[in-house]
């Protein structure tokens, strides 16, 4: 029936283990179905008109208050130690207090507790008893950078993301040649089945849509 034939087209979308063919049709699948694989985009087509018009980049975007949020099950003195060593091995925790969003954020480790690149990710020397912090990140398809200070006693501070115009370039550089990489293997997928219409003459059924995988 109806549904039967449903549920296997679904079923060979969705598992690559699964092969089960409509019965009126399997005598022309002596091979495999080939399958257009592509990666989804990074970034959306407009990254700063979406960072501008987004309600939740809005927010962001404005300097406020954050805090610390790793191991806030253990005593305060064990998380300062544990905040400064995430630190310079290049990551940490936070959250805007403001609106609860929680970031998980990278950025370059410091070396004995300095910055060797001439440009600091993470300094804790700008200011006393302060570390300065610096992290580049897509988020929901925008490159932002996330720039912001938190007081290593208390463990917050205050931080704000910002739009990040030469990453946004370099990524819209990317989503470009790789539109046009999907645009040209469609048009040969498509040319290759034409010609076999051509040469068999029979109709073949269409083959499914690309495939998109997201790129980790």
């Amino acid at each position: 029936g109806g549904s039967s034939a449903r549920l296997c087209w679904i079923m060979n979308q969705t598992s690559p283990m699964t092969t089960i063919l409509p019965f009126d049709s399997m005598g022309l699948y002596e091979q495999p179905k080939p399958r257009l694989i592509f990666k989804v985009p990074r970034v959306v087509p407009d990254q700063r008109s979406k960072f501008e018009s987004d309600e939740l980049f809005k927010k962001l975007s404005r300097e406020s208050e954050i805090r610390y949020t790793g191991f806030r099950d253990r005593p305060l003195q064990e998380r300062q130690i544990k905040f400064q060593n995430g630190c310079r091995e290049g990551h940490t925790e936070i959250a805007f207090v403001s609106n609860g969003t929680n970031l998980l954020i990278y950025f370059s480790p410091t070396n004995n507790g300095y910055s060797s690149s001439e440009h600091k990710d993470c300094d804790f020397e700008k200011e006393p008893g302060k570390v300065h912090i610096r992290s580049h990140f897509i988020m929901n398809g925008v490159c932002v950078r996330w720039r912001g200070w938190i007081d290593l006693e208390r463990l917050d501070g205050v931080g704000c993301l910002e739009f990040d115009d030469e990453r946004a370039e370099m990524e819209n550089a990317m989503l470009k040649d790789q539109l046009e990489s999907y645009n040209q293997r469609l048009r040969e997928f498509e040319e290759r089945q034409k010609a076999y219409r051509t040469a068999n003459g029979t109709h073949v059924p269409s083959y499914p849509s690309p495939v998109w995988c997201r790129e980790n």
